[in-house]
């Protein structure tokens, strides 16, 4: 089997992790925590002698079950392991004094996508709080990027809408992986735990997924491949709305529509503003589940045409901008609740601010609209800079 270019953190554990060997360790994983001969991250770890006491499943759960979007789930036991499953998703987010108990160490998994809105980052961000209140060291298994690490998009998250969508003042599209996220949230952001990062070997920022020579594994179920992953950043936004974002398609995030849109005239409207890198294909589609199911949606198909220069925060703004012109009676926000958050417009957490909404609404253009997120995004690169792991 030909070696892939990149190797995740967690086949670096059994040289860098030693001193934990006979620990009781709790372990944060999902389906896309596999190596890469896809053996699960759980039985790896297991094979190699260490102790795993406990596993702990963000949203979806740790094996994946649940299909569809913000469904909690159950505190359990794995069916393979037979080791209890602390459901990070559930009555709870943040893991408790219970569910620590007796362990030495907590070791994250996980595989992210770069995106803020994203829930695992965040899962990362609350474990880490309770380990430094636990006193235990939190351990960091890296991974890739899969929209790379070189460019970041859309705007800095402002006090006050802080959710389960974006928990720090972090990008839309963030460019770091989680375990320089997790070095940058440790010191800037105050959470002071005992933090170790086992880093990826081989990765480059620069690097798209299709270069790491590593399977692609869903992260999440409607994520179905690395494209998904590219126009996600921008895409999430349509979460936001009552458009459909393809969720109940095969091609979730790449497809949106609305029963009460004309493709044709919508793929007119944003022509020249969805930015390089993407080509929009109007079509009709029927979703099985979640928005407008069983009911045939006009809009469009984003193509990827060169994932290094797609900036899917412009086109999904140029989308809304376009819906919201095309059927101004019929288009329409998105009401609370959304990802625990009971009061704020799910569009206003998701973007960061109340901008986007008060921008599309007042049909304000799209350069008027990202106006002064470069400055934002300025300031956020220089403060992460000392924790970059990666060239």
């Amino acid at each position: 089997m030909r070696q892939p270019a990149v190797r995740p953190g967690l086949e670096s554990a059994g040289e860098r992790l030693a001193h934990l060997r006979n620990r009781r360790l709790g372990l944060v994983l999902h389906p896309a925590s596999v190596d890469s001969g896809l053996r699960f991250s759980a039985d790896v770890l297991l094979a190699q002698g260490y102790r795993i006491e406990a596993l702990f499943g963000p949203q979806h759960g740790a094996r994946g079950e649940k299909q569809d979007n913000m469904i909690e789930s159950e505190h359990d036991t794995d069916p393979v392991t037979g080791l209890p499953v602390h459901s990070l998703y559930s009555d709870v987010r943040k893991p408790t004094p219970e569910m620590l108990s007796g362990l030495d160490a907590l070791l994250f998994d996980l595989q992210d996508v770069g995106v803020r809105v994203y829930t695992f980052v965040w899962t990362m961000a609350l474990a880490m709080e309770a380990c430094a209140e636990a006193g235990i060291p939190f351990v960091v298994l890296d991974r890739p990027n899969p929209v790379g690490g070189v460019v970041r998009e859309g705007p800095v998250l402002r006090p006050g809408f802080e959710s389960f969508v974006g928990l720090h003042p972090v990008p839309l599209r963030h460019g770091l992986t989680a375990g320089e996220l997790a070095r940058w949230l440790n010191v800037e952001r105050g959470i002071g735990c005992e933090l170790e990062v086992v880093e990826c070997v081989g990765w480059r920022r620069s690097m798209p997924w299709t270069s790491t020579g590593l399977p692609w594994v869903l992260p999440s179920p409607n994520l179905p491949t690395p494209a998904s992953c590219d126009v996600y950043p921008g895409m999430v936004l349509v979460e936001g709305t009552n458009l459909s974002e393809g969720r109940g398609t095969t091609k979730p995030f790449e497809l949106f529509g609305a029963p009460y849109l004309d493709p044709y005239a919508l793929a007119r409207a944003v022509e020249g503003d969805l930015g390089p890198g993407v080509a929009l294909r109007p079509c009709w589609f029927e979703p099985t589940f979640q928005k407008h199911h069983g009911v045939r949606c006009g809009g469009g198909q984003l193509h990827v045409t060169d994932s290094s220069a797609v900036r899917s925060v412009r086109a999904a703004v140029a989308i809304l901008r376009a819906c919201r012109a095309l059927a101004p009676l019929d288009f329409d926000w998105r009401p609370p609740p959304y990802e625990y958050e009971e009061v704020l417009a799910p569009i206003d957490i998701l973007w960061g601010h109340s901008g986007l909404r008060e921008g599309v609404d007042a049909g304000a253009g799209v350069d008027e609209i990202l106006a002064g997120i470069d400055s934002e995004i300025s300031d956020f690169e220089a403060s992460v800079r000392p924790y970059l792991l990666y060239a």
